[in-house]
Formats: C-alpha cells, structure tokens, sequence
C-alpha cells in the first residue's frame, strides 16, 4: 500500500470510528421515558451516564475539573476514567481543592495528586483561567462539579473562566450535569454589571434555578464572554431530572455545607458573611445558626473554635454567641430576607457598623440596594417588589437554554 492509500485508510477508519461514537451518543441522549415504563425512574448525573461521553473521549486527551463531588456512583471521576483508559492529561483545582479539604477562600496550590500522581493546576487564589499552555495538548476539558445554585458560590464563575479559555484557544468544554438543590425556584436581588466580581460574574438572580450545564448554555448564548465569544460545549444532561424535585447531595459541596438544610439556607445566611454576625463557621452546624456575642434575644449558644480545613479563623472565634437555632426549620427553606432585617437591629450596634464589609455585602448581593434598603429601613415585602420585574424578565431570558421540565 503506498503513503497516500495508507493515510486515507487510517483518516477513514478514524472517521468511521467518530462516526459511531456519534451515533452511540445520539442513541444515548434519547430520553431514557421513551423506552421506559411509566413508572419513576433514578435521578442519574451527566458522570453516571458514561454512554454518553466515552466515546467523545476515546484516543483523546482530557483535563479535568472535578473535586470531592466528581463521583460515578461509590467511585472518584478520575479512577473511573482512568479505569476507563481515558488519557488524563491533568486536573484543575478550583476553590477548596481536588478532595474538598480547602477552607473557603483558602489558597490552592499546583501540585500532584496524591492518590493518582496527576499533575494539578490551580485555578483558584489568584489564576482563574488556565493559561494557553495548560490546554494546548488538551482534545477535551471536562467539567464535572456539583454546584448548589447560588449566585456567590464560585464554582459557576470558575465554569465561566473555563469558558473564555475554551474559546480563545480552541478546546471544546464538556459539562457532566448534575441536579441543582436549590433549583426549584429563583429568588433574591439581581447583579448589576458595576459590582460584577469573582463572588457574582453573570446578571442572573442571587439563586438562578438553573443547572451548571444550563447556565454554560446560557453564558455562550446570551454572549457573556469577552467580545462576545463562544466555546465549543457539550453538555452531557441529568436524567429524570426536575426542577421540583427535590435532591440530597451525596457528597458535601465544600467544608461548610456538610448538609441538605444549610444548603438550602445558604443563600439567605451566605448574604451574612459581609456583616458582624456568624452563621456558624467554626462550629459542626454551620449555615445552620445565627448569633452575635451582643445579642439578648436568642436563647441558643455556641462558640465558634478553628476547625481544619473547614473555618481557620472564624468570625467571633473563641467567644460566647447567642442567637437563633435553624435546624428545626422545614428541610426545605427558599431564600429569605427576614433573617438579615431582624439581624440589622440585634447586634447592639448601629445598622452601619451591622455592615461591617459593606463593599464584600454589596458584591454578594450583586447591587448596594439591598444594603441601603436595610438601612432605610424598608420591609422585605417593599425590597421584594424592586426586583419582581427583573425577575420576570429573567425567567424569559433563559427559557431557550433550559434543559428540564420545570414542574
């Protein structure tokens, strides 16, 4: 066989090859009802599906972005790709790390994993990006962390640098979806472009409803990326997913959402970090209580202490707090304001000085409104209604990129 022949059988093989890849994940992304009985069927993750991604990654090479959350049923991500024969290239650490034993805020370092000997590039404390020489051997880059639907929570402005990367040099972005457990609703001030940050980088809603895949779609389609570019995305989708249902993490998110309640209290206890209050960092319950060393209303106590990994220094550490215990509250909380008004008046001290972060309040709640609301002394029902047509307009904006039913 001569050179030329030799190419074109191997160039045609390889086709072939992608071809029926294709074809194996079109088959896939029918949805599984359509086969099925009516009858309720498992809720699984883009990861627990590997039908539908492992033929896109077959003779690829593939960067990570997974964390303690990147689970394929008992099994890590990266073991079962590994075991897969997927060639893993390296992994990209965002905040609190490739196991989850990073603190919030705490710095994430270059290094090799321990457990697998891969590389890791941080993207967190100070890189958000990868640089173009990180991705350039890249075929992929696979994204697969379990978000909860906050707005600050800085796994979806992570997801948006990756993003940017992708499309300025030429790597196609794979999203392995997973059920969003605040996804049911939106709610709470939208963010207004003048305090766009790393804790708010999108004009959507404090809790947006979506999914880390849906948002993707929606970062690409609505061109929130620099001049407007795209990446090239596949989005690899939950089955049997509703919005309404509701969905119990597996693995803890990060150190400080150890369960289903503080999950679904964190939007509304999360806005508490820029003001002289705790909400339990340095305790077993955090976004789980509400207290301050002034406070005479409440009859529970706790002392925030150092816990490793988790809360290094927190708010009030070592001193007698007394406030509020939210673990008796339904287990299904949505975001609400009547915390932090009832707080502004309690600590003992001028609302002013309740604020005691003013500009990292202001970059949580996407707005300085909602701060000077308080301090006006509006009611939650008044602070509701300055975002009810933003609201309405979001909910429409996003429709196209939707990926499950609503109801």
């Amino acid at each position: 066989m001569d050179v030329n022949k030799k190419d074109s059988a191997i160039m045609n093989a390889f086709t072939l090859r992608r071809l029926l890849a294709l074809m194996a994940v079109l088959t896939c992304l029918l949805p599984l009802s359509a086969c099925s009985e009516d009858r309720p069927q498992p809720v699984l993750t883009g990861a627990e599906q590997p039908g539908r991604y492992l033929p896109l990654l077959e003779e690829q090479r593939v960067g990570l972005v997974v964390n303690q959350t990147s689970q394929v049923g008992e099994q890590h991500l990266v073991d079962f790709l590994r075991k897969e024969g997927v060639d893993i290239a390296r992994i990209f650490a965002l905040e609190h790390g490739i196991r989850g034993d990073v603190e919030n805020g705490g710095k994430v370092d270059d290094g090799i994993d321990g457990p697998t000997g891969l590389p890791i590039v941080s993207l967190y404390g100070g890189q958000y990006a990868p640089s173009e020489e990180s991705v350039a051997d890249l075929d992929w880059l696979l994204f697969d962390i379990q978000d909860v639907g906050v707005r600050f929570y800085t796994y979806i402005s992570s997801l948006h640098y990756l993003m940017q990367a992708c499309a300025d040099y030429g790597v196609p972005l794979m999203v392995l979806d997973r059920p969003n457990p605040n996804g049911d609703y939106t709610d709470g001030p939208m963010l207004e472009p003048e305090f766009r940050s790393f804790v708010g980088m999108h004009p959507i809603p404090l809790v947006h409803g979506m999914t880390v895949g849906e948002l993707a779609q929606m970062i690409n389609g609505e061109g929130w990326l620099q001049e407007g570019a795209r990446c090239e995305l596949t989005v690899v989708p939950v089955a049997n997913y509703h919005k309404s249902d509701a969905y119990s993490l597996p693995v803890k998110p990060s150190p400080n959402l150890p369960n289903d309640l503080s999950i679904r209290l964190y939007p509304s206890l999360g806005l508490f970090e820029g003001t002289t209050v705790s909400i339990g960092r340095g305790t077993e319950f955090p976004f789980q209580v509400v207290g301050h060393p002034g406070d005479e209303q409440g009859r529970f106590e706790f002392t925030p202490q150092p816990i490793p990994g988790a809360s290094e220094n927190p708010k009030h550490r070592g001193a007698l707090v007394r406030g509020d215990d939210l673990r008796a509250l339904d287990a299904q909380p949505r975001f609400s304001l009547r915390h932090l008004i009832e707080w502004s008046g309690r600590t003992g001290e001028p609302v002013e000085e309740f604020f005691s972060r003013a500009g990292f309040f202001d970059k949580l709640a996407g707005t300085d409104r909602l701060r000077k609301a308080i301090v006006a002394g509006q009611s939650e029902d008044e602070i509701r209604r300055s975002w009810a047509g933003a609201h309405q307009q979001f909910i429409e904006q996003r429709q196209p990129y939707l990926l499950y039913p609503e109801g």
